[in-house]
């Protein structure tokens, strides 16, 4: 097998290895990141001086991170899993707790296009995940959104409420489906 194929069908413990190189750099373009954070083959990185990363972050392939606008940033805490493919847009703060899960696909935005001009884009309210939060695959948690500690987003879900600590909530709008115990 050529030296070319071997990285590019590299095992993702090689891929992690090659993206902790770039951590020297990101340190120096992110407003805060972590130690032992890894960011792997990202999408789209734009506004990365409105970006943090707590300690232990784990970013994978395809993120797309865009903080935009004059309020817009992003804050993650510690040992966040952001899946392949997560997309989180912000005009809006968007604050993501510590020990939080967003699997493949998550899009959280506290972003909108405008009704009558669809390339215009406005805020639409900070976004806040608390600690300990687990959102499924492909769900959408729009702005203007508080999701309490220990919450669970199922898959699919469209979070446009507020979802309170502890309960499950699913579907289209999401609802809840589990109180808190």
């Amino acid at each position: 097998m050529s030296t070319v194929r071997r990285v590019v069908e590299a095992p993702p413990s090689l891929r992690w290895h090659l993206a902790r190189a770039r951590t020297p750099l990101y340190r120096r373009a992110f407003a805060a990141f972590g130690a032992g954070t890894v960011v792997v083959r990202p999408r789209i990185l734009r506004g990365v001086a409105r970006i943090a990363f707590g300690a232990g972050c784990a970013v994978h392939e395809g993120a797309w991170l865009q903080a935009e606008g004059v309020d817009g940033s992003i804050t993650f805490g510690d040992r966040v899993y952001l899946g392949h493919d997560v997309h989180v847009h912000a005009i809006d703060p968007v604050r993501v707790g510590s020990d939080v899960v967003l699997a493949d696909g998550v899009f959280v935005a506290s972003t909108d296009h405008g009704r009558t001009d669809r390339s215009a884009v406005h805020g639409t309210g900070p976004v806040t995940i608390g600690d300990h939060v687990f959102v499924g695959q492909r769900a959408v948690v729009l702005g203007g959104v508080t999701i309490g500690e220990g919450a669970t987003v199922g898959a699919g879900a469209v979070v446009t409420r507020d979802v309170p600590a502890g309960a499950t909530v699913a579907g289209v709008p999401a609802r809840v489906v589990e109180a808190s115990r």
